[in-house]
């Protein structure tokens, strides 16, 4: 798995301000990230352009989160595979890169799925490329410490089990699903990411130390 994620690969990777200056120069030219550049998925990109840039401007990360963060002792690489058109990624990366701005160990990285996909196979959703995924790395040697996505476990929970019932349609639970993040404010987002890094840092403290 370390394998197809390299020193080179986190070089070229964007920042989350990169990232976001990409979206913002390919919307002006009536375009997104991924291979698929129909207007149906022009018109998602828009969209998730206004909820991203809604919650950079109001998100707030909450004080429990804060005090969490702060206590991460280790410097953690988090690399996000992410695209522009991607409704989770937008409700859910202004966060992350919220609560990487509390402790300079962290470090946020982003690469696009559609130009990995060898380093997106190695982290699918039920066998699917589901986005976003976030990796937590041992920025040291590269060691996989986990990975978290693509959504926070209770909405993610209600999309398997609507998928078995087909209760709402997958427009019906899409627009269900945005009208949830938007009612929960990242609250559950906060706690169960930083869940996971307190596991990715007690993780690293077992990792074999390097030789200098």
């Amino acid at each position: 798995m370390e394998a197809v994620i390299t020193k080179e690969l986190l070089k070229n990777a964007m920042s989350f301000e990169q990232y976001l200056n990409l979206l913002d120069g390919l919307l002006k030219e009536g375009k997104t990230t991924g291979n698929d550049q129909s207007e149906y998925v022009l018109n998602y990109a828009r969209m998730n352009d206004k909820r991203m840039k809604k919650w950079m401007k109001i998100g707030k990360i909450n004080p429990e989160t804060q005090e969490g963060i702060l206590k991460i002792n280790a410097p953690l690489t988090l690399l996000v595979i992410a695209e522009g058109w991607c409704g989770d990624a937008a409700q859910i990366l202004p966060f992350v890169y919220k609560m990487t701005q509390f402790n300079p160990l962290l470090e946020m990285k982003v690469i696009l799925r559609d130009e990995h996909p060898e380093v997106m196979d190695q982290f699918l959703t039920d066998g699917g490329r589901s986005i976003p995924k976030i990796i937590g790395l041992n920025p040291e040697d590269l060691t996989v410490l986990g990975d978290w996505g693509p959504r926070p476990t209770v909405i993610q929970n209600e999309f398997f089990e609507n998928k078995k019932t087909q209760e709402r349609s997958p427009e019906e639970f899409a627009e269900y699903v945005h009208l949830w993040y938007a009612k929960n404010k990242g609250v559950a987002l906060q706690n169960d990411f930083l869940a996971k890094l307190e596991l990715w840092n007690k993780k690293q403290q077992s990792l074999p130390v390097q030789a200098d």
